[in-house]
């Protein structure tokens, strides 16, 4: 069994928008949060989807995912203060809908340029390896800092990537390594591939499409709609020739 279990949990104080939080925000003709749960609805290899939301937005999200028929949809829980609370209120669902040894795909609900490919590779890197932490190669110089303005290092970027989403592990072992960092009362986890190594667990990377962004600043929101109208336009091309 599959489950995306999406964590929506955030309000988006980077945005600036006073009104909604970020993944509500319209672009394109539907909430960032629906162009990003439609790529998991319509993925054949995904069972089941979670969401982990704010507690105040999850009747809104509910009407939405009626609005949009997302009928993997399975389950909406509270959101915790941190994305470490939310992913485990996530995990803790899917346990409960999983029947049978279970993959979870952790992803940003504010992350809405996955793709198809990058679903199934994550799939298969957990099955043969026990992990998928998506990454993107980088195109620009890295430097560990030490401090405001003393350099440390330049790694070499041929072995520098970003990490990015879905990050994905077997339910159990995430769960336990969850629930380990609960017992120590650690909940100071960036994302689950820091939790993830932190407690032992070998991680394997799977390449993702750099315009995988997460969409956190008003500048994102300019960029998905470029990335969009790019597309678009594209497809507009292809179908003239």
């Amino acid at each position: 069994m599959n489950i995306a279990v999406i964590f929506a949990g955030g309000v988006g104080h980077r945005m600036h928008t006073k009104e909604l939080p970020k993944q509500f925000l319209e672009v394109y003709g539907k909430p960032v949060i629906i162009h990003t749960l439609e790529k998991f609805e319509q993925h054949n290899e995904v069972d089941a989807i979670v969401i982990a939301c704010v507690k105040e937005w999850i009747p809104y999200l509910n009407n939405l995912i009626t609005d949009y028929h997302l009928q993997k949809a399975k389950s909406v829980v509270v959101g915790g203060k941190t994305g470490q609370e939310s992913i485990y209120n996530g995990l803790v669902a899917a346990k409960a809908i999983a029947y049978e040894k279970a993959v979870v795909l952790i992803h940003d609900g504010v992350r809405p340029f996955i793709t198809p490919e990058l679903i199934s590779d994550n799939i298969a890197s957990v099955k043969k390896h026990g992990s998928a932490i998506t990454t993107s190669k980088v195109t620009e110089t890295i430097l560990v800092v030490n401090g405001e303005s003393s350099i440390d290092e330049v790694p070499d970027r041929n072995n520098s990537r970003l990490a990015k989403a879905p990050q994905s592990f077997y339910l159990d072992d995430i769960l336990k390594a969850h629930e380990t960092a609960r017992s120590e009362k650690r909940n100071d986890f960036i994302d689950s591939c820091s939790l993830m190594q932190h407690y032992g667990y070998k991680l394997h990377l799977v390449d993702g499409p750099i315009e995988n962004i997460k969409v956190t600043t008003p500048q994102d929101i300019f960029t998905m709609r470029s990335v969009f109208e790019a597309r678009e336009i594209l497809k507009m091309q292809e179908q003239a020739e």
